[in-house]
Formats: structure tokens, sequence, C-alpha cells
């Protein structure tokens, strides 16, 4: 197929799938890590800090690209690989914050307090008794991360340039200057990734309770 014999577009399909590589499991870790404390400790300025982590599901994304434009820019990070991945993170970080978070409110803390009655310490618990109970709600925040991240084109068009730009933001380009069936092919990959992260995450956690 000649998208497939394009240096450009294989390049693009590289740096989208070297960003998903990177951003899915440092999202899905941080995304862990910050749900569980949410749901499992109380204090002061919880709610606006959970406010906070899911306000890049309200903010409108070309808002936020533009404000992540003029920081990197600030930083030194502007059409960097890293700043590519930072503003992914940004974007999917909610997303598994959520799906997460459902796992963790559905999970019974009687079985934490019973492991660490029978003298597990917190993080044995954690690892063999909580961690395998949310372990849906990690899955599908890793669907829904990495989905969220080959797909990103509002914030990844601020922040890229010719040399990290994503397949997203690639065919935005190529289809507003020229019309090429070719392109199909490139919808046809992002259709069948929606719909393998839906089956995934309906079999996982069910979609009614992260939509």
């Amino acid at each position: 197929m000649r998208l497939f014999q394009s240096e450009q577009w294989m390049q693009s399909l590289w740096s989208s799938t070297l960003v998903m590589v990177i951003v899915t499991p440092l999202t899905v870790l941080l995304g862990t890590m910050s749900s569980y404390t949410l749901a499992r400790l109380s204090f002061p300025g919880k709610g606006l800090i959970q406010s906070f982590i899911m306000s890049p599901l309200m903010i409108p994304q070309v808002v936020l690209g533009v404000a992540l434009l003029y920081l990197f820019s600030s930083l030194g990070l502007f059409g960097s690989t890293l700043g590519l991945i930072i503003g992914h993170i940004v974007i999917c970080f909610p997303y598994v914050v959520r799906t997460v978070s459902v796992s963790i409110t559905n999970l019974d803390s009687r079985l934490e307090l019973a492991s660490m009655n029978l003298g597990s310490t917190p993080w044995q618990t954690f690892y063999r008794v909580t961690l395998p109970l949310i372990r849906p709600g990690i899955i599908a925040g890793a669907v829904f991360a990495a989905v969220t991240s080959f797909g990103e084109i509002s914030v990844s068009l601020f922040v890229s340039t010719p040399e990290t730009i994503t397949i997203p933001v690639r065919t935005f380009g190529y289809i507003d200057q020229t019309f090429d069936p070719s392109v199909n092919a490139i919808a046809v990959i992002f259709i069948a990734l929606s719909v393998i992260a839906l089956i995934i995450i309906e079999k996982t956690i069910g979609l009614s309770k992260v939509m």
C-alpha cells in the first residue's frame, strides 16, 4: 500500500506509536496512584485536587493546546518528543483516574482490613489484594490512554513540529491540502482501535460505568 511506503507517513506512525507506548504505562501508574490516594485518604483540598485532575475533560482542548504551547516554549520543550509526551499525559490522565476510581469504589475495603489484620503490610495488601481486584479498571484505563494518545490531535497540533508530527496531525494537514483515498487506511486503523477499545472496556468494567 502506497501509504505505508511513504517515509513521511511511516515517520508519523513511529512518532504516534512511540508516544503511545511511553504515555500509556506512565499515565496508568500515575492515575492508579492518584485514584487510590483520593479514594482512601481524607485531607484538606481533596475536592479541589479532584476537580483539577478532571479539568482537562472540561477545558476546550484548543485552549489547553495554546496554554501548553506557551508553557513549552518558555521551558524549551516546544517541538520535542518530551513535550509531546507531557501533553498527551495531561489529556489521558483524567480517563485513567476515572476508570480506576470505578474499580476502587466497587472494592470492599473490608478485604484490605482483613489482609492487614492477618499480618500483611500495607504494601503487601495493595499488591496481593487491592491490585488484583482493581485490575479491570487499570486495564480499561490503559486502553483509554492508548487510544486517546494515538488519536489525539488538538494538543499535538500545537506542540509538535515536522520532526515529531503524529499520525492524526499529518492526516489533518493532508486532508486539508489534498484528497487521496489512501488516507482512508488511516481512518480504518482508528476505527478498528476504537472498536477494540470499546470491547475491552465493556468486558472489563462496563461502558455504562465510565461513559
